[in-house]
C-alpha cells in the first residue's frame, strides 16, 4: 500500500502497530446527503477507537470534504468540529494502562486552485481552496486548547495537480516520513 499510513508503518518498523481508518470522503461531523452516510468522523470514532484499543497515539486528519459547498462550513466551525472529533477521541482512545491515549490533529494538505475545473471539482466549489488553507490556523489553536498535538501536513505532503485533492505517491512518501518523526516523538 503507497498510503501514507501504512508506508509510515513500513518505516516505523515492525515494534510499531499502525492502523489505518482513512476512507473517502470522510468528515468532521457531517453524512454526505449525496454521497450517503456513514461519512462523520464524529459518529466512526467510539467503535472504531475501542475496537482498536489500547493506542498509544492516534492521528486525526480530516476537513478537505468539508470544504464542499454543500456543508456551508467556514475555517472557525471547522476548527470547533476538529475540537469535538478530538475530544471524542480523547474520551474514547485509551492506551495500555488506561489512560487517554496522545492525539494528534493534522492539518490536511490545502487543495489546490483550479479545482472548480476538475471532475467532481464544483461540489467544492471555487472557495475551497481558502478555506483548506485556512484549516492549519484554525486546527493549531485548537489543539492548544483541547491539549493535543498538532501537525501541518502542508510543507511535506505534495497535491496532485491532475485532482487538485489527493496526494501524489511522492506526497505520501514525505508525509509518511514526517508522521512517523512526529509519532516516535509521542511513543
Amino acid at each position: 500500500n503507497t498510503h501514507w499510513p501504512m508506508v509510515m508503518a513500513r518505516l516505523l518498523g515492525p515494534e510499531y502497530a499502525v492502523v489505518e481508518e482513512g476512507f473517502n470522503g470522510r468528515t468532521l461531523v457531517f453524512d454526505d446527503p449525496v454521497e450517503g452516510g456513514f461519512k462523520s468522523g464524529y459518529d466512526y470514532l467510539p467503535p472504531c477507537l475501542m475496537s482498536h484499543n489500547p493506542l498509544d497515539a492516534v492521528i486525526l486528519m480530516l476537513g478537505t470534504n468539508d470544504t464542499k459547498q454543500r456543508f456551508g462550513m467556514n475555517p472557525e466551525a471547522m476548527g470547533q468540529a476538529m475540537l469535538q472529533v478530538a475530544r471524542r477521541a480523547k474520551a474514547y482512545a485509551v492506551d495500555g494502562e488506561g489512560r487517554p491515549s496522545r492525539i494528534v490533529i493534522v492539518a490536511p494538505a490545502p487543495i489546490l486552485e483550479g479545482l472548480i475545473d476538475i471532475r467532481n471539482g464544483g461540489s467544492f466549489g471555487p472557495g475551497a481552496p481558502a478555506l483548506s488553507r485556512a484549516l492549519a490556523h484554525e486546527y493549531r489553536m485548537i489543539a492548544k486548547l483541547a491539549r493535543c498535538e498538532f501537525f501541518d501536513a502542508a510543507p511535506f505532503a505534495e497535491v496532485s495537480p491532475v485532482d487538485a485533492i489527493h496526494l501524489t505517491a511522492a506526497g505520501h512518501l514525505k508525509l509518511a516520513e514526517a508522521m512517523a518523526e512526529k509519532v516516535r516523538s509521542l511513543c
